[in-house]
């Protein structure tokens, strides 16, 4: 036997195939599919409340423990059948196993489904023998059909990206082929058994071999409803920036209340951390804080409340242009200015803005740089991502790592979300000062329906994320 896999996991759902292909597999010698042992509510198979010596109680307690059972009492290699809906934590060790076999099993999601709903009316789950076959014709439910398509996506999904990110492969099978006995053959000989199928399994059948149209009684209806399905995900937002880290050490602590502010770079910080000075009469405490410290204050502070702020992104890149890019203090990014006038034209100028720098070249270095954001967030540049043009959903998405924000405030209703936040832990909320203004030009003095196409061109999952409209 081939030493690459010491077990195997099969990947499929119900109405798959699943039994069949498992009856058919049970035929080698050298191989054992002990059914779906990590089904919740039995083990292996329905009404059974244990397997291999190991009890369902025990296996909740400790499902190494049957894992351990079933390879123990297999001569050869030992497998089980699992679902989308079975324990979770058996997926993970075995996805991050390389000696454990991944076979991925799937169907046409409508037939698969039409077929369950059938089994659910008629109570026939599985066929040896036609005649005991039961048949019914179902009412197509289109969102049903969605929350089903749905799980079976995010599942697939996520077994793809595990095997992706630890550089393994799988075998796929369809439902179509495990009547093949060359693909059958060629599965045994990817899970590294030595013996051959002459035949197929004859102890699971067909339920339901009729086409779509004698299955359901809504045919017609059920063919309109999934023309609105988009198959191809046309509408989806194509995604390729970087995925970002927690950023605990940016995280800001008020002095004496129990508030936690997660900065999202890009104007806003230095509006909430004045506002949470004036809250305690002490400067808020910034950039010292890891993950074991977060911990420990929220531990320390049962009565905590953590927030995040966003604000539109035509505001938020014209202030990070202005403040990181255009500025050359100490705060600015001169070596990535300097990048920027060399390779990407932008046309800023060589020192620090004049008297004549006025709108118009304002404008140009600003729709400049907005080219430049819009590649390098596509991953084609070889600057860094910086947070202060990172879309406002990333780098929120990177911060629930560590903590998911009570409230995430919006610009223009700062004044409601503080006051609130001081309510939530018995504070007066002091007045919001005004908004630091780092441009040398306004931007009320260069906006334009280009500017806002461009940016919403950028950042169009934070509008989508967020409901943002355009900045006037």
């Amino acid at each position: 036997m081939n030493r690459k896999f010491d077990s195997f996991i099969l990947l499929a759902e119900m109405r798959t195939g699943s039994n069949f292909l498992e009856d058919t597999l049970n035929q080698l010698p050298g191989l054992r599919c002990w059914g779906e042992a990590f089904n919740p509510h039995f083990t292996g198979h329905a009404g059974q409340t244990e397997l291999a010596g190991v009890t369902m109680k025990d296996r909740e307690g400790d499902p190494d423990r049957l894992l351990a059972a079933i390879r123990a009492r297999t001569e050869g290699l030992a497998g089980f059948r699992f679902f989308h809906d079975h324990d979770p934590r058996v997926l993970r060790r075995c996805l991050d196993d390389p000696r454990c076999a991944k076979v991925i099993l799937t169907r046409n999601p409508l037939d698969s489904f039409v077929s369950l709903e059938i089994a659910r009316q008629t109570g026939q789950w599985r066929l040896g023998d036609m005649k005991q076959a039961k048949t019914a014709r179902i009412t197509f439910d289109a969102d049903r059909f969605a929350r089903h398509l749905s799980r079976l996506q995010g599942f697939q999904q996520d077994v793809m990206r595990a095997l992706q990110t630890t550089g393994q492969t799988a075998f796929h099978i369809g439902y179509d082929d495990i009547n093949d006995l060359g693909i059958l053959n060629g599965l045994a000989a990817f899970l590294g058994v030595e013996s051959r199928l002459d035949r197929l399994s004859g102890k699971t059948k067909v339920q339901n071999p009729a086409g779509l149209r004698e299955k359901v009684a809504n045919y017609d209806q059920m063919m309109q409803a999934l023309g609105a399905i988009d198959h191809f995900d046309l509408g989806r937002t194509p995604n390729f920036e970087p995925r970002r880290g927690p950023g605990v050490p940016g995280f800001v602590r008020a002095a004496h209340s129990p508030l936690l502010f997660m900065p999202v770079k890009g104007g806003l910080e230095g509006t909430i951390n004045t506002w949470l000075a004036a809250l305690d009469g002490a400067a808020p405490v910034t950039g010292d804080m890891t993950q074991k410290d977060l911990r420990r204050w929220k531990r320390q502070n049962p009565a905590h409340r953590s927030f995040s702020a966003v604000r539109h992104p035509v505001a938020r890149l014209h202030d990070s242009f202005c403040r990181y890019i255009l500025a050359t203090g100490a705060d600015a990014y001169g070596d990535i200015r300097e990048t920027l006038r060399g390779q990407y034209d932008v046309p800023l100028p060589a020192g620090a803005v004049d008297a004549g720098w006025d709108a118009a070249r304002h404008r140009a270095a600003f729709v400049a740089f907005l080219r430049f954001v819009r590649g390098n967030l596509g991953n084609q540049t070889s600057v860094r991502v910086d947070p202060a043009w990172a879309s406002q959903s990333a780098v929120l998405q990177g911060m629930t790592q560590a903590v998911v924000p009570d409230v995430i405030l919006r610009e223009d209703q700062m004044a409601l979300g503080l006051r609130y936040l001081a309510d939530s832990i018995g504070a007066t909320a002091p007045d919001v000062p005004l908004l630091e203004d780092a441009a040398p030009v306004a931007l009320d003095a260069i906006y334009d329906a280009e500017i806002e196409t461009a940016v919403r061109d950028i950042y169009q999952r934070d509008y989508m994320m967020f409901g943002f409209r355009a900045w006037r």
